[in-house]
């Protein structure tokens, strides 16, 4: 399988930030390597422009939520229908920062994997444990309930990214056996062919080695997906496709 490489852009982002974009294809030699997928998932005001300007270059665009409905009186949502209609591809649902900022549970984010399915698009259905989790030693029992309470019950394809709650943005990660084993689990749960990102301060000094782990199929990285100086080698570092 093709290995997956996003970046997801969170709450920063001005469409001067297409130059980032810009940057990372001159990089890229014009266009993106046709032995692993690219995606950037910016805010919504940005996914209808950079969707038109860079999707000839092999950039997909996706987006960092949707509402489980396609429609309604639902005031600041976003349908995964809105989403495809403005040219994305992937939508993330129940990142830990919606989880725990907007008390989103299991079976929403379920209903919002599905919404993707409804709209054409693939879900990168995140999960993950919080500090004291992995120390209390209940890192599998807490993704393991995550993965059962918010995987779609379909045949469609979807992506996993496993995000430990306390390496996001902290500059802290697992040893490599601890992700090793923790996508060894998901990937045990998960249908053949799923691809399971890592994601949690994944930058340019560890993608090599963390994107060489058993089962790691890609990356869903953070801030370091803002500069085409950083995604760049991050994109330069994963083994093409597995």
């Amino acid at each position: 399988m093709k290995p997956l490489i996003a970046g997801n852009w969170k709450m920063n982002g001005f469409f001067a930030a297409r130059r980032e974009i810009e940057a990372l294809i001159s990089k890229l030699g014009g266009s993106a390597p046709e032995d692993r997928d690219i995606l950037i998932c910016p805010p919504a005001t940005l996914v209808a422009a950079l969707a038109a300007s860079y999707s000839d270059e092999g950039i997909q665009i996706g987006g960092q939520d949707c509402h489980p409905e396609a429609n309604g009186a639902h005031t600041g949502d976003i349908s995964a229908e809105m989403l495809a209609d403005a040219g994305a591809a992937y939508v993330i649902v129940g990142h830990s920062e919606r989880r725990a900022d907007h008390a989103e549970t299991d079976a929403l984010v379920k209903s919002k994997a599905e919404a993707a399915f409804r709209a054409g698009l693939t879900p990168i259905i995140c999960v993950g444990e919080t500090k004291d989790e992995r120390e209390a030693g209940k890192a599998l029992d807490v993704v393991g309930a995550q993965l059962s309470g918010s995987l779609p019950e379909t045949g469609e394809a979807y992506v996993v990214a496993y995000e430990p709650v306390w390496a996001i943005g902290t500059g802290l990660t697992p040893t490599n056996d601890d992700i090793g084993d923790m996508h060894d689990f998901i990937r045990a749960k998960t249908p053949e062919g799923t691809r399971l990102l890592y994601g949690g301060s994944v930058k340019p000094g560890n993608a090599k080695e963390i994107l060489a782990i058993t089962n790691v199929n890609g990356a869903l990285v953070g801030g370091a997906s803002l500069k085409a100086d950083d995604f760049y080698p991050i994109i330069e570092a994963a083994p093409g496709e597995m």
